[in-house]
């Protein structure tokens, strides 16, 4: 298994298709873009999977999610799912979206054998959506939510950034519209995971506001806590229940203690953190001919050096280098 030396036991694996967007959200990288990686760095679909399998029936992963980037600007994405479907034991595979294109690809997706997605939605004000994301695809991105409910693809969840002095007067409407529609919303605390480096503590909308700003309409209770295990999400009962809010407080309320994630970025590299400053390569040994018991050795080993936290809060904290697009939620 994946342990590393505090006990925590990765089964859940987060694997970066690629670090391209269709989008460029303000609290992930420039207007301009960004120099994406040269597609000889990318690892091939054969080596995704390959890679996925090696976690899944040699290292104890249980849950699949696919991110970017944008996963569904990755061509071969349909084939990545299936392949991953088709391990036994067969883990949960799931996705995380900006929602574009999610309209045309939900049903193949769903018949590849994908269980859920997780859907960014900050904003319904279209002009809003234009000012976070640069782009005017707001209407791309409730046909693709509508269109994976369709599909089946639930639960299907929303997670939302509120951003101050720019869409924090939403939080109310966006929990009325998922509520509405069946689907679960999350909130997550804006990260220090932004490519121009501009974020500060100050500027972030804490969970403790969050929830302040929900609790003037809706009656809000917090949900048994053996219901969320090692998930990042505090649930909370909306109005008695059974419909549930999330908070992610990655910032403010860290949740390293029970964390069990290990991230596999788009170019090869295993990464124990979003915030991590060291990565450990699999590509080269990969494309070296390594077998599969040394390929899950070194994984192993990367895994056993994960730090107790991220330690935004500690002094000597560093942004990682690597924005989240190229690193994979």
């Amino acid at each position: 298994m994946l342990v590393d030396s505090f006990g925590r036991v990765a089964t859940d694996l987060r694997v970066s298709l690629t670090d391209r967007c269709n989008l460029r959200c303000a609290y992930c990288m420039p207007p301009e873009g960004l120099d994406w990686l040269p597609k000889p760095d990318l690892l091939t679909a054969e080596e995704i999977v390959r890679l996925v399998a090696i976690g899944v029936e040699r290292l104890g992963i249980t849950e699949v999610r696919y991110t970017g980037g944008e996963p569904l600007l990755r061509r071969e994405l349909v084939e990545i799912v299936a392949a991953a479907a088709r391990l036994a034991p067969r883990p949960q595979v799931s996705l995380t979206t900006n929602g574009i294109g999610l309209a045309r690809l939900a049903a193949p997706l769903a018949e590849a054998g994908l269980d859920r997605v997780n859907v960014s939605l900050d904003t319904l004000d279209p002009d809003v959506f234009v000012r976070l994301a640069h782009r005017d695809r707001l209407r791309d991105v409730l046909d693709g939510l509508a269109a994976a409910e369709r599909a089946g693809l639930t639960p299907v969840k929303i997670n939302a950034v509120l951003m101050r002095g720019i869409n924090e007067h939403e939080a109310v409407p966006l929990l009325r519209f998922s509520l509405d529609h069946g689907y679960e919303l999350r909130f997550i605390e804006q990260m220090p995971l932004d490519a121009q480096h501009g974020w500060r503590r100050e500027n972030m909308i804490t969970a403790d506001e969050i929830l302040g700003l929900l609790k003037g309409s809706f009656d809000l209770t917090e949900d048994d806590p053996r219901h969320r295990g090692s998930a990042p999400a505090e649930l909370f009962l909306v109005n008695g229940g059974p419909a549930r809010v999330g908070v992610i407080g990655s910032v403010t309320r860290p949740f390293c203690g029970s964390c069990d994630r290990v991230r596999l970025t788009a170019d090869g590299q295993i990464r124990n953190c979003l915030f991590a400053t060291e990565e450990s390569d699999l590509r080269t040994a990969l494309r070296s001919g390594a077998s599969d018991e040394d390929l899950a050795a070194r994984w192993v080993a990367a895994v056993r050096g994960k730090k107790p936290g991220h330690g935004i809060d500690d002094p000597s904290f560093l942004q990682p280098s690597r924005p989240m697009s190229a690193i994979g939620g």
